[in-house]
């Protein structure tokens, strides 16, 4: 089925939900737009739920995939989109229901029990089942704090994370136009078990190097293919196809993303730079607050104790600063 160019699908043209002029069905509008990508959608957000285990970041990937098909709709037909097919049918119905979904999986997952038994050790019929299920769960369970704002390092990690799962889902769609490739070829199947696969593992090793870097000095192998894999990926993308990659964006297009990426390097700057001089400066000023008031406090006394006082306070005040 391969080597024969594929009939782009457009979503947008009539984004009427309710039709009167059509006397068969007046919703047909929604009727139509219902195929395999909605429980695809479902299962993929639910996979990805799993992987990142942040409700936060997952519906921040989402609805910036959303942006990026307003963006990108000149270049691929199948980026066009009604608006309640966007923001109802995909962030609120497909992806916000199977990111809630995977959130109660891992909930559950959280307060299993980890207490692995061999299966010949288990009796009964019931629990060997049982202990057969339990096998494609995790051997034991971590969750993610990912903390973006604690510090300019974790910050640029998660913006990093971000933008590589962006790119990996472009990537889907692109690669299916250049290569001329149908929706339910195996191949693409393939990718998207291979990527699940490797994907959760890179995960938890980014997790490991952000949390612990004094233990995990260095990125994990699985992380790196990850990337590697994406960049690859585009690279042939560009390769193949190099004139839809270069349609220029519409002039207000640009704008929006300009501004965007202004808005958030403005609050990178005030966050880990500004803002944290701030604080340093009014912890400063407080600790030379509680000096002076200690200096004449002990000076008022008259216990003719000031000087030894005075180098006491300065020792302690000097550790504080270090």
């Amino acid at each position: 089925n391969l080597g024969v160019p594929l009939p782009e699908r457009d979503y947008g043209g009539n984004c009427l939900i309710y039709d009167p002029n059509n006397g068969t069905d007046a919703f047909h509008n929604i009727w139509d737009k219902l195929d395999g990508f909605v429980p695809a959608h479902f299962l993929g957000w639910y996979i990805k739920t799993l992987m990142i285990r942040d409700w936060w970041m997952c519906m921040i990937i989402s609805v910036m995939f959303e942006f990026l098909e307003y963006s990108l709709e000149h270049q691929l037909p199948n980026f066009s989109e009604c608006w309640w097919d966007h923001w109802i049918m995909d962030v609120i119905l497909c992806n916000g229901l199977g990111i809630y979904c995977g959130m109660k999986t891992l909930g559950w997952l959280s307060l299993k029990t980890y207490k692995w038994q061999g299966l010949w050790n288990i009796h009964t019929y019931k629990g060997k089942m049982k202990r057969i299920a339990f096998q494609f769960t995790p051997y034991s369970w971590v969750k993610f704090e990912w903390k973006p704002a604690s510090s300019l390092r974790r910050w640029l990690a998660v913006c990093g994370i971000i933008f590589i799962f962006l790119l990996a889902e472009l990537n889907t769609f692109y690669l299916k136009f250049v290569l001329w490739m149908p929706p339910e070829h195996y191949l693409v199947l393939l990718r998207l078990v291979f990527y699940v696969n490797v994907g959760g593992v890179a995960m938890r090793e980014i997790y490991d190097f952000m949390d612990d870097p004094k233990f995990h000095k260095k990125l994990g192998q699985q992380a790196w293919l990850v990337a590697a894999i994406t960049a690859t990926e585009f690279l042939i993308v560009v390769k193949y196809d190099p004139y839809t990659l270069t349609l220029s964006l519409p002039f207000y297009i640009t704008q929006c993303w300009i501004l965007g990426i202004m808005l958030v390097l403005v609050w990178t700057v005030w966050r880990f730079f500004i803002h944290d001089i701030t604080l340093r400066y009014k912890e400063i000023r407080r600790q030379k607050q509680e000096y002076k008031f200690g200096k004449d406090k002990y000076l008022s006394n008259g216990d003719g104790q000031s000087v030894l006082v005075n180098e006491y306070l300065k020792n302690k005040l000097r550790e504080k600063k270090l």
